[in-house]
């Protein structure tokens, strides 16, 4: 019998009296159909799964595109402006290092120390303790801590406070505690505070 006979056949065939358990027993030309229809399935399944990779791989190349595009422009500007940029650099660089270079000296501690004193006193506040602390030393500035404990009522630590923060001089204020002293019928308060003055780092500005 001719394939072409077979598919002939085809017609005489009752499909609903196939035994799917015993696909063996089917006429040729079922199981030559039943073949073709797999072949067929197997691969329509697998070219959209290729297609679908495709699809994903194509998407994911035009992000990419489209963010080296970004950033290809992006270069092209700072590339356009680059002397630009570099002189902007240089002037921040200068003008951070004039700032830096007004900050204070070690000849100017001992100054520090007396303006400290002096406004604790004008304020009315008696000093327990004022020292120096071993300096902390930053890349381009150099901290010069200053420990004080002194004794006064509320409103003279609060002069005080007010005076050394309005220095002309870079001084800032931490850690700073008040308690009431307890000795006697005392109403003084006893604050013990932090007193940060920075020098420039020349060491350090030149590494």
């Amino acid at each position: 019998m001719s394939l072409v006979d077979s598919f002939k056949s085809l017609g005489k065939v009752d499909f609903a009296e196939l035994d799917l358990n015993n696909i063996g027993s089917w006429p040729a030309a079922v199981r030559a159909l039943a073949c073709l229809i797999v072949l067929v399935v197997v691969l329509a399944l697998g070219y959209f799964m290729h297609l679908t990779d495709l699809q994903d791989s194509l998407e994911r190349t035009r992000q990419e595109e489209a963010t080296l595009k970004e950033q290809f422009t992006v270069k092209v500007r700072q590339a356009a402006n680059l002397e630009e940029y570099k002189e902007q650099m240089q002037l921040m660089e200068a003008s951070f290092e004039a700032l830096l270079r007004q900050l204070p000296s070690d000849t100017e501690v001992p100054g520090l120390l007396e303006d400290i004193t002096s406004a604790g006193l004008n304020s009315g506040l008696e000093f327990e303790e004022i020292k120096l602390l071993p300096e902390v030393t930053q890349p381009f500035y150099i901290e010069l801590p200053i420990q004080v404990k002194v004794l006064g009522s509320y409103h003279d630590l609060a002069t005080f406070v007010s005076a050394v923060a309005g220095m002309p001089r870079i001084v800032t204020l931490h850690d700073f505690s008040i308690k009431p002293v307890t000795a006697g019928n005392s109403s003084k308060l006893a604050m013990n505070i932090l007193v940060k003055t920075y020098r420039y780092n020349d060491q350090g500005a030149k590494k």
